[in-house]
Protein backbone atom coordinates (compact mmCIF):
# COMPACT_ATOMS: atom_id res chain seq x y z
CA UNK A 1 0.00 0.00 0.00
CA UNK A 2 1.46 3.71 -0.63
CA UNK A 3 2.22 6.48 1.34
CA UNK A 4 -0.09 9.69 0.97
CA UNK A 5 1.25 13.45 0.96
CA UNK A 6 -1.70 15.75 2.11
CA UNK A 7 -1.33 19.48 1.01
CA UNK A 8 -3.23 22.51 0.85
CA UNK A 9 -4.28 23.28 -3.01
CA UNK A 10 -4.96 27.13 -2.51
CA UNK A 11 -3.97 29.59 0.48
CA UNK A 12 -3.97 26.97 3.34
CA UNK A 13 -7.13 27.00 5.76
CA UNK A 14 -8.86 24.52 3.26
CA UNK A 15 -9.73 22.18 6.46
CA UNK A 16 -6.34 20.05 6.02
CA UNK A 17 -6.86 18.84 9.83
CA UNK A 18 -9.92 17.09 9.31
CA UNK A 19 -8.64 15.34 6.37
CA UNK A 20 -5.76 13.94 7.54
CA UNK A 21 -7.77 12.60 11.11
CA UNK A 22 -9.74 10.98 8.83
CA UNK A 23 -7.05 9.79 6.64
CA UNK A 24 -4.63 9.09 9.96
CA UNK A 25 -7.37 5.57 10.82
CA UNK A 26 -5.44 4.09 8.07
CA UNK A 27 -2.33 5.32 8.83
CA UNK A 28 0.72 3.96 11.25
CA UNK A 29 2.29 7.31 11.17
CA UNK A 30 1.78 11.15 10.58
CA UNK A 31 4.72 13.39 9.58
CA UNK A 32 4.87 17.44 9.30
CA UNK A 33 7.39 17.78 7.39
CA UNK A 34 7.79 21.79 6.97
CA UNK A 35 6.38 25.63 8.63
CA UNK A 36 6.13 26.16 12.16
CA UNK A 37 3.72 27.32 14.33
CA UNK A 38 2.24 29.74 11.92
CA UNK A 39 -0.33 26.89 10.38
CA UNK A 40 -3.02 25.72 12.26
CA UNK A 41 -5.22 22.47 11.89
CA UNK A 42 -8.68 22.75 13.66
CA UNK A 43 -9.68 18.75 14.76
CA UNK A 44 -13.48 18.71 15.93
CA UNK A 45 -14.28 15.14 17.30
CA UNK A 46 -17.26 14.38 19.17
CA UNK A 47 -17.67 17.48 21.87
CA UNK A 48 -14.14 18.44 21.76
CA UNK A 49 -12.29 21.07 19.34
CA UNK A 50 -8.62 20.58 18.84
CA UNK A 51 -6.38 23.52 17.35
CA UNK A 52 -2.92 22.09 16.52
CA UNK A 53 -0.10 23.89 15.24
CA UNK A 54 2.85 22.08 15.38
CA UNK A 55 1.69 18.37 16.49
CA UNK A 56 0.84 16.39 14.35
CA UNK A 57 -2.59 16.01 13.70
CA UNK A 58 -2.35 12.17 13.75
CA UNK A 59 -2.04 12.26 17.17
CA UNK A 60 -5.52 13.03 18.18
CA UNK A 61 -6.23 9.48 16.55
CA UNK A 62 -3.59 7.41 18.65
CA UNK A 63 -0.89 7.18 16.11
CA UNK A 64 2.94 8.25 16.41
CA UNK A 65 3.12 11.64 15.21
CA UNK A 66 6.70 13.59 13.70
CA UNK A 67 7.86 16.60 13.39
CA UNK A 68 10.30 16.24 10.73
CA UNK A 69 13.57 18.36 10.00
CA UNK A 70 11.80 21.07 7.63
CA UNK A 71 9.57 21.81 9.99
CA UNK A 72 11.31 25.21 12.38
CA UNK A 73 10.33 24.38 15.88
CA UNK A 74 9.35 27.00 18.61
CA UNK A 75 10.44 25.05 21.75
CA UNK A 76 8.02 26.91 24.17
CA UNK A 77 5.05 27.19 21.87
CA UNK A 78 5.31 23.44 21.09
CA UNK A 79 5.40 22.37 24.97
CA UNK A 80 2.69 24.93 25.63
CA UNK A 81 0.46 22.58 22.58
CA UNK A 82 1.24 19.54 24.40
CA UNK A 83 -0.09 21.03 27.96
CA UNK A 84 -3.17 22.75 26.01
CA UNK A 85 -3.77 18.82 24.43
CA UNK A 86 -3.16 17.20 27.91
CA UNK A 87 -5.92 19.22 29.47
CA UNK A 88 -8.00 18.28 26.65
CA UNK A 89 -7.03 14.52 27.74
CA UNK A 90 -5.34 13.88 24.89
CA UNK A 91 -2.21 11.46 25.19
CA UNK A 92 1.02 13.17 24.45
CA UNK A 93 4.49 11.86 25.51
CA UNK A 94 7.97 10.57 24.36
CA UNK A 95 6.19 7.60 23.31
CA UNK A 96 4.06 9.19 20.67
CA UNK A 97 5.67 12.38 19.32
CA UNK A 98 9.07 12.27 17.99
CA UNK A 99 11.03 15.34 17.06
CA UNK A 100 13.63 15.41 14.73
CA UNK A 101 17.03 16.22 16.25
CA UNK A 102 18.49 18.11 13.18
CA UNK A 103 15.04 20.54 13.68
CA UNK A 104 15.38 24.34 14.23
CA UNK A 105 14.34 26.15 16.71
CA UNK A 106 12.58 29.61 16.93
CA UNK A 107 14.09 31.53 19.34
CA UNK A 108 12.40 34.73 21.26
CA UNK A 109 14.56 37.09 18.80
CA UNK A 110 13.57 35.42 15.27
CA UNK A 111 9.73 36.61 16.87
CA UNK A 112 10.90 40.14 17.91
CA UNK A 113 12.77 40.80 14.04
CA UNK A 114 9.60 39.09 12.50
CA UNK A 115 7.45 42.11 13.87
CA UNK A 116 9.75 45.18 14.06
CA UNK A 117 10.24 44.37 10.18
CA UNK A 118 6.14 44.19 9.59
CA UNK A 119 5.63 47.33 11.61
CA UNK A 120 8.83 49.19 9.86
CA UNK A 121 7.19 47.75 6.34
CA UNK A 122 3.98 50.34 7.44
CA UNK A 123 1.51 50.03 4.20
CA UNK A 124 3.32 47.17 2.63
CA UNK A 125 3.05 44.81 5.28
CA UNK A 126 3.07 41.10 4.03
CA UNK A 127 0.62 39.81 6.74
CA UNK A 128 3.28 37.47 8.62
CA UNK A 129 1.74 36.19 12.15
CA UNK A 130 5.28 37.67 13.87
CA UNK A 131 5.76 34.35 15.48
CA UNK A 132 9.37 33.83 14.05
CA UNK A 133 9.11 31.51 11.39
CA UNK A 134 10.92 33.57 8.49
CA UNK A 135 13.58 34.75 10.67
CA UNK A 136 14.29 31.10 11.58
CA UNK A 137 14.48 29.81 8.28
CA UNK A 138 17.07 32.28 7.56
CA UNK A 139 19.23 31.55 9.70
CA UNK A 140 18.78 27.88 8.91
CA UNK A 141 20.16 29.06 5.53
CA UNK A 142 22.75 31.29 6.55
CA UNK A 143 24.09 28.30 8.75
CA UNK A 144 23.70 29.49 11.98
CA UNK A 145 20.57 28.41 13.24
CA UNK A 146 20.46 26.51 16.26
CA UNK A 147 18.87 23.10 16.27
CA UNK A 148 16.78 20.59 18.44
CA UNK A 149 20.20 18.44 19.04
CA UNK A 150 22.26 20.99 20.25
CA UNK A 151 20.48 21.73 23.02
CA UNK A 152 22.46 18.52 24.21
CA UNK A 153 25.43 20.74 24.04
CA UNK A 154 25.96 23.83 26.63
CA UNK A 155 29.12 24.48 24.44
CA UNK A 156 27.54 24.85 21.36
CA UNK A 157 24.47 26.81 22.27
CA UNK A 158 26.85 29.82 24.01
CA UNK A 159 28.79 29.71 20.48
CA UNK A 160 25.95 29.65 17.99
CA UNK A 161 23.98 32.22 19.98
CA UNK A 162 27.10 34.81 19.77
CA UNK A 163 26.76 34.43 16.21
CA UNK A 164 22.83 34.89 15.84
CA UNK A 165 22.62 37.93 18.41
CA UNK A 166 25.58 39.84 16.49
CA UNK A 167 23.52 39.62 13.34
CA UNK A 168 19.84 39.89 14.79
CA UNK A 169 20.50 42.77 17.57
CA UNK A 170 21.98 44.61 14.53
CA UNK A 171 19.15 44.50 13.13
CA UNK A 172 16.84 44.90 16.25
CA UNK A 173 18.85 47.83 16.75
CA UNK A 174 18.24 49.83 13.59
CA UNK A 175 14.86 49.10 13.58
CA UNK A 176 14.90 50.68 16.95
CA UNK A 177 13.79 47.71 18.90
CA UNK A 178 14.78 46.49 22.15
CA UNK A 179 17.91 43.66 21.94
CA UNK A 180 18.26 40.72 23.32
CA UNK A 181 21.13 39.37 26.16
CA UNK A 182 22.88 36.29 25.05
CA UNK A 183 22.92 34.94 29.05
CA UNK A 184 19.23 35.33 28.89
CA UNK A 185 18.51 32.94 26.07
CA UNK A 186 20.77 30.33 27.17
CA UNK A 187 20.05 30.28 30.07
CA UNK A 188 16.23 29.77 28.91
CA UNK A 189 17.13 27.25 26.63
CA UNK A 190 19.09 25.53 29.30
CA UNK A 191 15.80 24.81 31.28
CA UNK A 192 13.80 23.75 27.94
CA UNK A 193 16.63 21.37 26.81
CA UNK A 194 16.08 18.68 29.49
CA UNK A 195 11.94 18.71 28.51
CA UNK A 196 12.55 18.91 24.71
CA UNK A 197 15.39 16.41 24.19
CA UNK A 198 13.24 13.61 24.86
CA UNK A 199 11.58 14.03 22.35
CA UNK A 200 14.56 14.02 20.29
CA UNK A 201 15.80 11.56 18.02
CA UNK A 202 16.91 11.21 13.87
CA UNK A 203 13.51 10.57 12.65
CA UNK A 204 14.44 9.73 9.21
CA UNK A 205 15.88 6.40 10.92
CA UNK A 206 12.83 5.82 12.33
CA UNK A 207 10.98 6.33 8.74
CA UNK A 208 12.94 4.08 6.71
CA UNK A 209 12.61 1.33 8.97
CA UNK A 210 8.80 1.97 8.78
CA UNK A 211 8.99 2.22 5.17
CA UNK A 212 11.02 -1.23 5.09
CA UNK A 213 7.98 -2.50 7.27
CA UNK A 214 5.27 -1.92 5.17
CA UNK A 215 3.71 0.93 7.55
CA UNK A 216 1.61 3.38 6.31
CA UNK A 217 2.97 7.04 6.65
CA UNK A 218 0.83 9.79 6.16
CA UNK A 219 2.72 13.19 5.07
CA UNK A 220 0.87 16.56 6.89
CA UNK A 221 1.94 19.93 4.89
CA UNK A 222 1.20 23.04 6.27
CA UNK A 223 -0.16 26.22 4.50
CA UNK A 224 -0.43 25.40 0.39
CA UNK A 225 0.91 25.62 -2.75
CA UNK A 226 0.06 29.15 -3.33
CA UNK A 227 2.32 30.39 -0.33
CA UNK A 228 4.55 28.00 -1.43
CA UNK A 229 8.26 30.62 -1.22
CA UNK A 230 8.96 29.43 -4.66
CA UNK A 231 5.43 28.77 -6.13
CA UNK A 232 3.22 31.33 -4.41
CA UNK A 233 1.88 34.75 -4.55
CA UNK A 234 5.31 36.09 -3.49
CA UNK A 235 6.05 37.92 -1.28
CA UNK A 236 2.70 37.26 0.28
CA UNK A 237 3.54 33.45 0.85
CA UNK A 238 5.18 31.84 3.52
CA UNK A 239 9.15 30.95 4.04
CA UNK A 240 9.12 27.53 3.41
CA UNK A 241 8.21 25.34 0.56
CA UNK A 242 4.80 23.85 0.33
CA UNK A 243 4.52 21.96 -2.30
CA UNK A 244 4.48 17.53 -2.18
CA UNK A 245 8.09 17.52 -3.07
CA UNK A 246 9.03 19.13 0.71
CA UNK A 247 7.79 16.10 2.34
CA UNK A 248 11.01 13.77 1.65
CA UNK A 249 13.39 16.64 2.22
CA UNK A 250 11.08 17.92 5.17
CA UNK A 251 11.66 14.67 6.78
CA UNK A 252 15.16 12.56 5.40
CA UNK A 253 13.01 10.13 3.36
CA UNK A 254 13.00 9.28 -0.63
CA UNK A 255 11.12 10.55 -3.22
CA UNK A 256 9.48 7.94 -3.78
CA UNK A 257 7.92 7.32 -0.28
CA UNK A 258 5.97 10.49 -0.50
CA UNK A 259 3.25 8.04 -1.96
CA UNK A 260 -0.35 9.80 -3.41
CA UNK A 261 -0.38 13.56 -2.86
CA UNK A 262 -3.62 14.31 -2.20
CA UNK A 263 -4.53 18.42 -2.25
CA UNK A 264 -6.88 19.76 -0.04
CA UNK A 265 -9.34 22.65 -1.70
CA UNK A 266 -12.06 24.42 0.05
CA UNK A 267 -15.51 24.45 -2.53
CA UNK A 268 -15.55 27.99 -2.47
CA UNK A 269 -11.56 30.26 -1.55
CA UNK A 270 -10.12 31.87 1.67
CA UNK A 271 -6.94 33.75 2.05
CA UNK A 272 -5.68 35.34 5.51
CA UNK A 273 -3.51 38.42 5.53
CA UNK A 274 -2.76 40.43 2.26
CA UNK A 275 -1.68 39.65 -0.81
CA UNK A 276 -3.38 39.15 -4.26
CA UNK A 277 -6.61 37.34 -4.68
CA UNK A 278 -8.52 37.60 -7.58
CA UNK A 279 -11.71 36.37 -7.07
CA UNK A 280 -12.57 37.75 -3.25
CA UNK A 281 -16.01 38.58 -2.72
CA UNK A 282 -16.24 42.04 -0.77
CA UNK A 283 -20.02 41.85 -1.04
CA UNK A 284 -23.13 40.11 1.33
CA UNK A 285 -22.10 36.55 -0.20
CA UNK A 286 -19.01 37.10 0.50
CA UNK A 287 -19.76 37.57 4.15
CA UNK A 288 -22.30 34.67 3.95
CA UNK A 289 -19.91 32.48 2.75
CA UNK A 290 -17.56 33.74 6.06
CA UNK A 291 -20.26 33.37 8.65
CA UNK A 292 -21.15 29.77 7.44
CA UNK A 293 -17.65 28.55 7.10
CA UNK A 294 -16.29 30.28 10.57
CA UNK A 295 -13.76 31.60 8.29
CA UNK A 296 -11.25 32.35 11.13
CA UNK A 297 -7.64 31.82 11.14
CA UNK A 298 -6.99 29.19 13.37
CA UNK A 299 -3.55 30.29 15.06
CA UNK A 300 -4.40 33.87 14.37
CA UNK A 301 -8.18 34.29 14.94
CA UNK A 302 -7.91 36.93 11.82
CA UNK A 303 -11.01 36.83 9.62
CA UNK A 304 -10.36 34.89 6.27
CA UNK A 305 -11.03 36.79 2.76
CA UNK A 306 -13.89 34.78 1.05
CA UNK A 307 -14.33 34.59 -3.05
CA UNK A 308 -15.61 32.11 -5.35
CA UNK A 309 -13.14 28.61 -6.10
CA UNK A 310 -10.71 29.39 -8.40
CA UNK A 311 -10.13 27.30 -10.72
CA UNK A 312 -7.12 28.55 -12.70
CA UNK A 313 -5.55 28.95 -8.87
CA UNK A 314 -6.24 25.34 -7.92
CA UNK A 315 -5.14 24.14 -11.76
CA UNK A 316 -1.58 25.73 -10.95
CA UNK A 317 -1.74 24.51 -7.81
CA UNK A 318 -2.26 20.73 -9.16
CA UNK A 319 0.37 20.87 -11.74
CA UNK A 320 3.24 22.57 -9.68
CA UNK A 321 2.47 20.82 -6.01
CA UNK A 322 2.41 16.92 -8.18
CA UNK A 323 -1.31 16.97 -6.56
CA UNK A 324 -3.14 12.96 -7.64
CA UNK A 325 -6.12 13.78 -6.16
CA UNK A 326 -8.73 16.21 -4.64
CA UNK A 327 -10.23 16.52 -1.14
CA UNK A 328 -13.04 19.15 -1.28
CA UNK A 329 -14.18 20.56 1.20
CA UNK A 330 -16.83 22.47 2.94
CA UNK A 331 -19.72 21.66 -0.17
CA UNK A 332 -21.98 22.34 2.96
CA UNK A 333 -21.33 26.06 3.05
CA UNK A 334 -22.67 26.61 -0.74
CA UNK A 335 -26.09 25.12 0.35
CA UNK A 336 -29.41 27.23 -0.63
CA UNK A 337 -27.33 29.72 -2.85
CA UNK A 338 -29.29 30.35 -6.13
CA UNK A 339 -26.12 31.05 -8.22
CA UNK A 340 -22.43 29.91 -8.20
CA UNK A 341 -19.16 31.36 -10.00
CA UNK A 342 -16.07 29.59 -10.87
CA UNK A 343 -12.70 31.66 -11.87
CA UNK A 344 -11.76 29.83 -14.90
CA UNK A 345 -8.87 32.70 -16.21
CA UNK A 346 -7.59 36.38 -15.35
CA UNK A 347 -7.71 39.29 -17.84
CA UNK A 348 -4.99 41.35 -17.09
CA UNK A 349 -4.48 44.17 -19.29
CA UNK A 350 -6.85 43.18 -22.07
CA UNK A 351 -4.82 39.76 -22.03
CA UNK A 352 -6.30 36.42 -21.05
CA UNK A 353 -4.41 34.26 -18.83
CA UNK A 354 -5.26 30.84 -17.85
CA UNK A 355 -2.79 31.03 -14.81
CA UNK A 356 -1.75 33.46 -12.37
CA UNK A 357 1.89 34.95 -13.53
CA UNK A 358 4.57 35.29 -10.91
CA UNK A 359 5.64 39.26 -11.17
CA UNK A 360 3.42 40.75 -8.50
CA UNK A 361 1.88 43.72 -10.59
CA UNK A 362 0.40 41.80 -12.75
CA UNK A 363 -0.96 39.59 -10.07
CA UNK A 364 -2.41 42.80 -8.32
CA UNK A 365 -4.11 43.74 -11.72
CA UNK A 366 -5.73 40.07 -11.95
CA UNK A 367 -9.45 40.54 -12.99
CA UNK A 368 -11.29 37.01 -12.28
CA UNK A 369 -13.53 35.77 -15.89
CA UNK A 370 -16.21 33.62 -14.31
CA UNK A 371 -18.37 30.77 -15.49
CA UNK A 372 -21.74 30.74 -13.89
CA UNK A 373 -23.52 27.56 -12.69
CA UNK A 374 -27.10 26.63 -11.18
CA UNK A 375 -26.71 26.42 -7.39
CA UNK A 376 -28.67 23.86 -5.34
CA UNK A 377 -31.89 24.13 -2.61
CA UNK A 378 -31.29 21.20 -1.21
CA UNK A 379 -28.62 20.54 1.54
CA UNK A 380 -25.46 18.59 0.65
CA UNK A 381 -25.58 17.53 4.87
CA UNK A 382 -25.91 14.14 5.88
CA UNK A 383 -25.47 12.61 2.42
CA UNK A 384 -23.19 9.65 3.02
CA UNK A 385 -22.48 8.72 -0.88
CA UNK A 386 -22.53 10.55 -4.23
CA UNK A 387 -25.97 9.20 -5.24
CA UNK A 388 -27.11 11.14 -2.13
CA UNK A 389 -26.04 14.42 -3.00
CA UNK A 390 -28.04 16.77 -4.69
CA UNK A 391 -27.80 16.80 -8.46
CA UNK A 392 -26.43 20.44 -9.11
CA UNK A 393 -23.91 19.60 -6.71
CA UNK A 394 -22.76 16.69 -8.35
CA UNK A 395 -22.66 19.01 -11.53
CA UNK A 396 -20.70 21.36 -9.83
CA UNK A 397 -18.29 19.18 -8.40
CA UNK A 398 -17.72 17.51 -11.69
CA UNK A 399 -17.14 20.61 -13.53
CA UNK A 400 -14.22 21.19 -10.90
CA UNK A 401 -12.59 18.19 -11.56
CA UNK A 402 -12.86 19.33 -15.71
CA UNK A 403 -11.29 22.57 -15.22
CA UNK A 404 -8.57 21.74 -12.54
CA UNK A 405 -7.62 18.71 -14.30
CA UNK A 406 -7.51 16.54 -11.55
CA UNK A 407 -10.13 14.11 -9.83
CA UNK A 408 -12.12 14.67 -6.61
CA UNK A 409 -11.66 11.77 -4.54
CA UNK A 410 -13.06 12.48 -1.69
CA UNK A 411 -15.44 15.01 -0.66
CA UNK A 412 -15.94 16.90 2.99
CA UNK A 413 -19.94 17.57 3.84
CA UNK A 414 -19.31 18.97 6.98
CA UNK A 415 -17.17 19.62 10.11
CA UNK A 416 -17.79 16.21 11.45
CA UNK A 417 -15.02 12.82 10.91
CA UNK A 418 -18.21 10.71 9.17
CA UNK A 419 -19.47 13.67 7.17
CA UNK A 420 -16.85 12.78 4.44
CA UNK A 421 -18.02 10.81 1.25
CA UNK A 422 -15.37 8.86 -0.10
CA UNK A 423 -14.45 8.24 -4.31
CA UNK A 424 -11.05 6.63 -3.37
CA UNK A 425 -9.14 5.55 -1.00
CA UNK A 426 -5.66 7.43 -1.21
CA UNK A 427 -3.78 4.42 0.04
CA UNK A 428 -4.93 2.45 -2.42
CA UNK A 429 -3.13 4.34 -4.64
Amino acid sequence: MPNVTVIGAQWGDEGKGKVVDWLASRADIVVRFQGGHNAGHTLVVGNQTYKLSLLPSGLVRGKLGIIGNGVVVDPEALLAEIERVRAQGLHVSPENLRVADNAILILPVHSAIDRAREVARGDRKIGTTGRGIGPAYEDKVARRAIRVCDLAEPETLDEKLDEVLLHHNTLLKGLGAETFEKQVLLDRLLELAPRILPYAEPVWERLDEARRAGKRILFEGAQAVMLDVDHGTYPFVTSSNTVAATAAAGSGVAPSTIGFVLGIAKAYCTRVGSGPFPSELHDATGRLLGERGFEFGTVTGRPRRCGWFDAALVRQAVKVGGIQGLALTKIDVLDGLAELKICTGYRIGGEVFRRLPAAPRAQAAAEPIYETMEGWSASTRGARNWAELPAQAVKYVRRLEELVEAPVTLLSNGPERDETILMRDPFEG
